[in-house]
């Protein structure tokens, strides 16, 4: 009897042992969920964050598991989605846009959430101050109502003279103080280049066409389409019409250039979703994310499409092409 009994503890201790082992082995490996606005549309995107965690160690599916949401450009399943990664118990959420962050701090107060691209953090809720985030909450910032300044002063450089200039912009993707921060620094700087403005805004792709339709009525000469998690979701067919439309353009990322915009001044995208991943490691190691400060774009770049410039019937004066970052031939 007793060998038996050392049989049957035997056979019971294989079984378990495997399952032990993998009970050890999934306890060493980190679950990040990712909140994406268009995974498909965006691949390069994952790629860089997921190249930053390689820079540190991590590699998928060996010490490492990523949990992909994407909301395939409806922002509204935003929230459904960072509650299905809440449920799932990730150690961490990366969320990649300001409508992405906000839902997934809707969804959990513990939960450590690491955003990357959100104009201003403060003005949107998501953290008490930049230096110290407090909370579950903290990442990468855009500097986005900075810039618009920066970009019309570009375009003006490389149109002399025009106006009036479109101004496209997506009400709601930023908070509502974010928003008139931003429209007042296009004010400002419009009127000291002496450039008058025309403001349309488009909510949704389906606005586009009736969107450009108002530039045409208006005349106007040039086009600064503001940053938004939909525009550059959408930054072909924002591309092919301004060309449709014969608008030399600026964006806010260098992603709407390569696919045949004019110009583009902004922050490093892909930087950004490296640099993400140093959050992930160091909150992963025990570090609180409201320990952590808040960082600007340390990588800046001017990007000018030549190919577009001459079929706009543009000449990009050389003092604009030394400034650039990279000029796309």
């Amino acid at each position: 009897m007793r060998l038996i009994g050392l049989a049957v503890v035997l056979v019971v201790s294989l079984i378990l042992a495997p399952l032990a082992l993998e009970a050890q082995q999934a306890a060493g490996i980190a679950r990040i969920g990712y909140l994406g606005t268009n995974l498909a549309a965006n691949p390069h995107l994952p790629e860089a964050f997921r190249q930053g965690l390689r820079d540190h160690g991590y590699v998928e599916g060996r010490n490492v598991v990523i949990e992909y949401r994407s909301a395939e450009g409806k922002l509204e399943r935003f929230t459904t989605l960072a509650a299905e990664l809440v449920a799932l118990k990730v150690d961490v959420i990366v969320a990649t846009s300001t409508p992405a962050a906000l839902a997934a701090k809707q969804a959990t107060r513990t939960l450590p959430i690491v955003f990357i691209a959100v104009a201003d953090s403060v003005a949107s809720g998501l953290v008490t101050s930049l230096a110290r985030p407090g909370g579950n909450v903290t990442g990468l910032s855009m500097l986005t109502p900075e810039l618009v300044g920066k970009r019309l002063e570009l375009l003006k450089q490389a149109v002399p003279g025009v106006s009036p200039v479109a101004v496209l912009w997506q009400p709601g993707d930023y908070s509502e103080r974010t928003e008139k921060d931003i429209l007042k620094e296009a004010e400002v700087t419009a009127r000291a280049l002496g450039m008058r403005l025309q403001v349309v805004e488009a909510r949704g792709p389906q606005d586009f066409d009736r969107a450009f339709s108002d530039m045409a009525r208006a005349r106007a000469g040039a086009l600064i389409v503001l940053g938004s998690t939909m525009f550059f979701t959408e930054r072909r067919r924002l591309v092919d019409l301004a060309a449709k439309h014969r608008l030399p353009a600026v964006y806010s990322a260098r992603d709407s250039v390569d696919a045949g915009g004019l110009m583009a001044y902004g922050p490093n995208t892909a930087d950004l979703f490296r640099r993400a991943a140093t959050y992930v490691d160091k909150i992963l190691k025990g570090t609180k994310p409201g320990d952590l400060p808040v960082e600007q774009p340390t990588r800046f770049e001017l990007v000018i499409n030549m190919k577009t410039a001459k079929a706009l019937g543009l000449t990009i004066p050389q003092a604009l092409l030394q400034r650039a970052d990279q000029i796309i031939e």
